[in-house]
């Protein structure tokens, strides 16, 4: 089989750094994500693979398709050509574990799943790479081990579907057929191509470079004998963020070599920072995110302090300029999560046009966040170590594409 040639473009040494472990833009500026396709040979998502899912799934595409917010894919048209001849499919996600609590970005790759796993009736495999995050973040085994339970019950509350999910963590899971996978994937890449997909260099510990084939095989169907038995040539859908994208374009690579078939991808942007989108969200600035264990309290002086604003700096100008919305946060953050589309151009019309304040539309956010926030605290609350045990269970998923 062929190796397809956009799979090998190796990122061009350019003044935007954007992988797993670091993303930042020239002179702290904007992700120009134009340039980001065209340097990792991706395919932007356009309205016609949009219009397609929602002729396949028969119900309204998710707020982050409609709205650009999953604007990239590799082989998304595959997957949908796939399910419209009755081939079915798998997705792949994952978290690495270095916090106690997920920030709002942390949750948009879940809720987006979450939406693909109920649209097309198909299991998902969630990936927990404690193993990862002991080796980049100077964790030890055990705390690891024990953030990865903790981001488990935040995945879980998202609602997935226990009957067709399977959540396993590295160092649990790792072994038997998921290792085999591993090696030969190990086997193909040299060190020369790694340094070139992850910037790795001679000061990284061998730890580092030992770990792309761990998050590599959970899109082999082989990895999982006890959910895919017999059914190798099942695709996989991996929805991530941009920066995942190295991961996947090695797995693309070697994927023919040994037999299975590549994995489809679809990407989402970054979510910005409150203090814009030349901020960074940050474990180290709690002010940066809203968490989903912030109060209302909380959520209210976080928005109305740090919220970037594209208002004007005086009522009378605002009302004669408006507000410049490519730079707003507010509107940012309500184009991922405020539901109702109608509202939203709304909001952005008369804010635009400095009919509407920048309170206003703070407090418009303050209110969808807080409700959200609060929805996934009690969800949360309800999760028991025993759910969370039962998702990990390495079982069979007699009813998963039901």
């Amino acid at each position: 089989m062929e190796v397809d040639k956009k799979d090998e473009r190796e990122p061009e040494s350019s003044e935007q750094v954007v992988n797993p472990w670091e993303v930042s833009a020239k002179d702290g500026g904007k992700i120009d994500y134009d340039k980001l396709i065209d340097q990792f040979g991706c395919q932007r998502l356009d309205e016609s693979l949009i219009d397609r899912v929602q002729r396949l799934t028969s119900r309204q595409p998710h707020v982050f398709l409609r709205r650009g917010v999953f604007f990239a894919h590799r082989d998304f048209n595959e997957i949908l050509d796939a399910y419209e001849r009755g081939d079915k499919f798998y997705l792949y996600t994952g978290r690495g574990p270095s916090s106690e609590a997920l920030h709002l970005g942390h949750l948009i790759p879940f809720m987006f799943t979450k939406y693909l796993q109920e649209a097309f009736k198909v299991p998902l495999v969630i990936q927990l790479t404690d193993d990862e995050k002991c080796m980049w973040k100077n964790l030890t085994v055990d705390e690891s081990q024990r953030l990865a339970r903790e981001n488990a019950k935040d995945i879980i509350a998202c609602g997935f579907d226990i009957t067709k999910t399977f959540i396993f963590s590295d160092f649990d899971y790792v072994g038997g057929s998921f290792y085999k996978n591993m090696v030969k994937v190990a086997k193909c890449v040299t060190l020369n191509k790694a340094m070139g997909i992850f910037g790795f260099s001679g000061e990284d510990h061998i730890g580092k470079l030992s770990f792309p084939p761990v998050q590599a095989v959970p899109s082999f169907p082989s990895s999982f004998p006890h959910l895919f038995p017999g059914k190798d040539n099942l695709r996989c859908l991996i929805p991530c963020a941009i920066d995942q994208d190295p991961y996947f374009r090695m797995t693309r690579d070697v994927a023919p070599r040994l037999g299975y078939s590549k994995p489809a991808l679809i990407e989402s942007s970054f979510f910005p920072a409150l203090q814009g989108e030349n901020g960074k969200m940050s474990a180290s600035d709690p002010n940066s995110a809203i968490y989903v264990t912030d109060t209302a309290k909380d959520i209210k002086n976080k928005i109305n302090r740090y919220a970037f604003s594209g208002g004007q700096d005086s009522i009378e100008k605002h009302r004669e300029l408006g507000a410049n919305l490519e730079v707003d946060i507010s509107v940012k953050y309500l184009g991922f999560f405020l539901e109702d589309d109608t509202e939203l151009e709304h909001i952005k019309k008369e804010y635009g046009e400095g009919r509407m304040l920048t309170g206003d539309v703070k407090k418009r956010l303050t209110e969808v966040l807080t409700e959200m926030v609060e929805r996934h605290r009690r969800a949360r609350a309800a999760v028991t170590d025993e759910m969370v045990d039962a998702f990990m269970a390495v079982r069979p998923l007699p009813n998963m594409f039901e």
